[in-house]
């Protein structure tokens, strides 16, 4: 669909390509912490000396195995997450010292029980809201044990100016990752919805942030340019799409390929895939352990009651992006964002009068034609 940008394989092979980077990690005595959630405060891993990377869990090829263990009708990520463990068949699990998960859904709080049997699995225990102080402090609690867990696990120590360290470096990408996905802003973009994704995706492999960011500024400038020289192939006229809800990983081909084959255009990501975890900055003139404990807890995931983050978020890039249409994708058993769907279709047809479609669907391909037909029909409502 686009002109892609020279460094646009690096990331969209990334995954691939970090296998035998984090086996070079391993090999020159360094430090691996496996990750999940983007609740995890990659800052004070870095702190710690350690290199932090996000796990395999968006393929259904070891669902099976995992359902030896768990029931058929959990969340498609959840029993992958565990089943690329049971089965040794994700590389970063593998070369992993340590797992770290968070208490987002109690399919996930008991799984965690199981990957503990196999991996050392070490659990931050999330506060149910943000509207209060007792769970600021609750968070920052779990944030300084945290630090004392790496601690004791790498037999460091993890300084004030060393977590500050993290909080700029993480910061950074957050900055650069935000300049990318802002440029769905453009009309017409001048890179594919699904393009985009497979950029930010790959930055969850890559290890050396400095020379991540520098690639992604070059990508910029490529498409900036294209842009202004009016050269994107990506109509102007293309319905402009929104995805929220779930995380995209396992679905990305089934969702976001179909619509931008039907002549649409993904412009932005609300969930976790995007920018849920970007768009707010580790303030860096305050207490570093208060500053992580301050973003990371504002981050509007639908375990958190009330969510009303996430629908101030959806109205702002509602406008901002000038979205015609939202695709929400709720993976199954998935029941915190399947019950949210509710006030965001609400939210969405009533408040800012633009269509909206609800996607239940899991990692399998079997409903891949169901899902296109349905794609085709919420098209047709956008003219």
């Amino acid at each position: 669909m686009n002109n892609l940008p020279k460094n646009f394989e690096t990331f969209s092979d990334a995954r691939r390509q970090g296998f035998l980077k984090v086996k070079e990690l391993k090999d020159a005595g360094k430090n691996v912490v496996g990750t999940y959630c983007t609740y995890t405060p990659k800052e004070v891993i870095y702190a710690a000396g350690a290199y932090p990377v996000s796990l395999c869990a968006s393929s259904e090829e070891t669902i099976p195995d995992a359902e030896r263990h768990l029931p058929k009708n959990l969340c498609p990520l959840i029993k992958a997450s565990y089943g690329f463990a049971l089965t040794d068949k994700c590389p970063y699990m593998y070369f992993s010292d340590l797992v770290i998960g968070e208490t987002t859904c109690d399919g996930k709080k008991k799984m965690y029980e199981l990957l503990g049997e196999i991996k050392d699995t070490y659990v931050m225990n999330l506060p149910n809201s943000q509207n209060n102080s007792y769970s600021f402090e609750l968070w920052k609690n779990e944030i300084k044990a945290f630090i004392k867990k790496l601690e004791e696990k790498f037999n460091v120590t993890i300084t004030e100016e060393k977590l500050k360290e993290g909080i700029k470096l993480c910061n950074e990408e957050r900055r650069v990752l935000k300049e990318l996905y802002s440029l769905g802003k453009l009309v017409p973009p001048p890179i594919s919805g699904y393009d985009t994704y497979k950029i930010l995706d790959g930055a969850n492999f890559t290890f050396d942030k400095n020379e991540q960011n520098e690639k992604i500024r070059e990508m910029i400038a490529e498409l900036k340019k294209i842009h202004e020289e009016g050269k994107s192939k990506i109509s102007a006229s293309a319905p402009r799409i929104l995805i929220t809800g779930c995380p995209m990983g396992g679905v990305i081909d089934k969702i976001v390929k179909p619509l931008e084959e039907l002549g649409a255009v993904v412009v932005a990501y609300e969930n976790c895939s995007g920018m849920k975890n970007l768009e707010e900055l580790v303030r860096e003139d305050i207490n570093p352990i208060d500053a992580l404990a301050k973003k990371y807890l504002n981050i509007p995931c639908s375990v958190m009651t009330p969510n009303k983050g996430r629908e101030e978020l959806l109205k702002e890039v509602i406008d901002e992006y000038k979205v015609d249409g939202v695709v929400e994708v709720v993976l199954q058993a998935c029941h915190t964002y399947n019950i949210e769907s509710h006030n965001i279709k609400k939210l969405v047809m009533k408040e800012k009068e633009i269509p909206y479609i609800a996607l239940e669907t899991d990692y399998s391909t079997s409903d891949s034609g169901q899902v296109k037909i349905r794609m085709e029909a919420f098209l047709e409502l956008l003219g």
